[in-house]
């Protein structure tokens, strides 16, 4: 029998969780533990075989993740051509965990580099369409640092190349 909650926030969560839609969330969820060493903490099945509703874990955070649903709104980034989301992870070894994302079956879309933010950082994009940033960070800068770093950086078009120090 289940008992009240006296947690607005369950425990192990934090206030803001990101929750995406893959075309293949068990697929997905398998990718997630072999190129980010995700546990997975539920799954809900649901209709022919998808995923109505699961949970994962990344480092200390929780990833949920559902099939996409075209019929109720609910569209994954192959079918938007895209996302304009990114999920960021900061790694203990950024390039170690880039290479084992791409081990994985991820394809790198920004070459980790030193950052004039003080992290090093890169993107992959992986076989469900999702961004990942993924950093170690490197440097505590102020906010006064980050914007000198920047302005010697010049042209910002080519971000990722120009901040390679």
């Amino acid at each position: 029998m289940a008992t009240p909650s006296n947690k607005p926030i369950p425990e192990g969560m934090h206030t803001l969780t990101p929750h995406i839609v893959c075309e293949g969330a068990s697929d997905a969820i398998a990718f997630y533990k072999k190129a980010f060493n995700a546990q997975e903490l539920a799954r809900l099945p649901g209709p022919n075989g998808k995923v109505m509703h699961a949970a994962i874990r990344i480092g200390d955070s929780v990833l949920m993740l559902m099939d996409d649903f075209p019929e109720w709104g609910s569209l994954g980034p192959k079918a938007l051509k895209g996302s304009p989301v990114t999920l960021h992870l900061y790694m203990n070894d950024v390039d170690a965990a880039m290479q084992q994302a791409v081990d994985a079956g991820a394809q790198v879309t920004m070459p980790a580099a030193d950052m004039f933010w003080g992290d090093r950082y890169g993107q992959v994009v992986d076989p469900f369409g999702h961004r990942w940033s993924i950093a170690t960070h490197k440097t505590d800068l102020s906010p006064e640092e980050i914007q000198q770093n920047m302005a010697k950086m010049g042209d910002m078009s080519g971000c990722g190349d120009a901040a390679k120090k």
